[in-house]
């Protein structure tokens, strides 16, 4: 983890509560069926805003490195919790054709503010900035709970996949964000997409 990190404030109480979520995630209602991980299926086209990202940012598709240090499960729940609000709290919405006049264009925020993929990007570059892994730090296309498109930047944490979101403040497992996962970046080769379809709709067509 990098030294930048240490001067963050409260990091002690914020690891403390980052603990806290941890028990409270780890035990689901009874009788609650709950799956930690996202399901990884064939690979899938990228989403279009996506194709030519990896040469303009080239962070955005780490690969794995072969030897990351290990940070604690507490201490990286509690960056992720602290990021997820603050740039939710600074960036405004603005989409792309408002921006840039087309309707997908991936890219961090400007000072106009982002849509949900650049705001997505943006956390996961200071996640990354802060020592988390990127192999940890995933993207995916969802729809949500109105069947609109969204993008959400998922934690692959010891808890399982957690959602980092621009509609809501709370960190939630995946699978509790009534959100229809399509597709997400390959863990292992961040360049390539892979098919999802879980969640959501998907759960209650099988159903």
């Amino acid at each position: 983890m990098s030294a930048n990190r240490r001067a963050l404030p409260g990091q002690r109480t914020a690891a403390a509560m980052a603990m806290a979520a941890a028990l409270a995630l780890a035990a689901p209602p009874a009788g609650a069926e709950h799956a930690r991980f996202l399901p990884i299926g064939d690979p899938i086209d990228p989403p279009a805003g996506f194709r030519d990202l990896c040469d303009r940012l080239d962070w955005a598709c780490a690969l794995p490195a072969k030897a990351e240090a290990a940070a604690g499960e507490a201490e990286i729940l509690s960056l992720a919790a602290r990021v997820n609000r603050a740039v939710n709290a600074g960036v405004p919405q603005v989409s792309d054709l408002q921006q840039y006049g087309v309707r997908e264009f991936w890219d961090l925020p400007t000072a106009r503010g982002g849509d949900c993929e650049d705001v997505a990007l943006l956390k996961k570059k200071l996640l990354i900035s802060q020592g988390v892994p990127a192999a940890r730090l995933l993207i995916s296309t969802v729809l949500d709970r109105q069947r609109r498109s969204h993008a959400v930047l998922v934690l692959r944490s010891a808890l399982g996949d957690l959602v980092l979101d621009t509609i809501r403040g709370r960190i939630l497992e995946w699978d509790r964000t009534g959100y229809s996962f399509l597709r997400i970046q390959n863990p292992e080769a961040p360049r390539q997409w892979n098919a999802v379809l879980s969640g959501g709709i998907f759960d209650r067509d099988a159903g």
